[in-house]
């Protein structure tokens, strides 16, 4: 895809320096940790994955979860769970803001850390709660999920990148103890294509892009996704929530169509408007990616 050329955006860039910080942070923690529960979202599962995250944990138990299950369309899911499985993974679904998927990854992370406690057993000591740490890239969802795992709101959640900022061990049960870690994030976004989806998903900081060049390029990648995969996505998203069809339009024009038809003019509330409809579901159930196989 030349998705990010078309519009020669602006190199987006983003690694405040607390994420800097968690991460140094995280690395020492992660010596304590049993099972690592690597939370992604699901409407972008490859670019949120850290490429450090498999060199940090090493061979210790891991969960791979899917959080926003709610963004995108069962026959999305279906292709990633087939995907993953290809990869010898499954992955667990979650809609942490709602809670659903919370038990089968309660149940999960105990029973991935089983073994800690059957080695302590064999050593003649007494079991100890199993250790985890919720990790991944900023705003997919980490603090709501552990705040559904303890059933109560003890960690800070909102819907923006970084709000999380220190490392902080909370009981879930008698059974379990998670770390909640800041978002973690690459010290270098290489690939512009991912970095672009990152700001589409609101997954990176807002100041970090221009709201019109990133609205205009999503309206493209739609654009790409209907060519190539049209029964996995909704139809015609933008013609049923805006009343105006996108079709004939690059990404860039639609921007300016749509202020014109809607805004009275005014393109950055156009591209806000898009944006945040994506973000908020308002546009349908699709994914901004999906497997290669899929795609080629």
């Amino acid at each position: 895809m030349a998705i990010t050329q078309n519009y020669k955006l602006n190199l987006i860039q983003w690694y405040p320096g607390h994420i800097a910080k968690a991460e140094r942070q995280l690395k020492e923690q992660l010596k304590l940790v049993d099972v690592v529960l690597e939370v992604r979202d699901a409407r972008i599962p490859i670019s949120t994955h850290h490429p450090q995250v498999s060199e940090w944990i090493g061979n210790k138990a891991r969960l791979l979860i899917l959080n926003r299950l709610d963004m995108i369309s069962p026959e999305a899911r279906e292709l990633w769970s087939d995907y993953f499985r290809t990869h010898h993974e499954i992955p667990f679904y979650t809609n942490a803001q709602e809670g659903k998927g919370i038990i089968a990854v309660s149940k999960a992370a105990q029973s991935a850390g089983s073994a800690v406690n059957q080695r302590r057993k064999e050593r003649g000591m007494l079991p100890r709660p199993i250790r985890a740490v919720v990790i991944g890239f900023p705003n997919v969802g980490k603090s709501a999920l552990i705040n559904r795992l303890l059933g109560r709101r003890i960690v800070q959640s909102a819907a923006r990148a970084g709000v999380t900022r220190s490392l902080r061990w909370v009981r879930i049960s008698k059974e379990l103890e998670l770390l909640d870690a800041p978002g973690i994030i690459p010290l270098r976004l290489d690939n512009q294509e991912v970095a672009l989806k990152l700001a589409i998903c609101d997954d990176i900081g807002e100041a970090s892009y221009d709201n019109q060049k990133v609205a205009a390029a999503f309206v493209d990648l739609v654009g790409e996704l209907q060519e190539t995969a049209a029964d996995i996505l909704p139809e015609n998203p933008f013609l049923s929530r805006y009343n105006l069809e996108s079709t004939p339009y690059s990404g860039e024009e639609y921007l300016y169509a749509l202020a014109e038809h809607k805004y009275q003019g005014d393109v950055e509330r156009s591209a806000r408007h898009i944006l945040n409809d994506f973000r908020k579901g308002l546009l349908g159930q699709f994914p901004l990616e999906l497997p290669e196989s899929i795609i080629n």
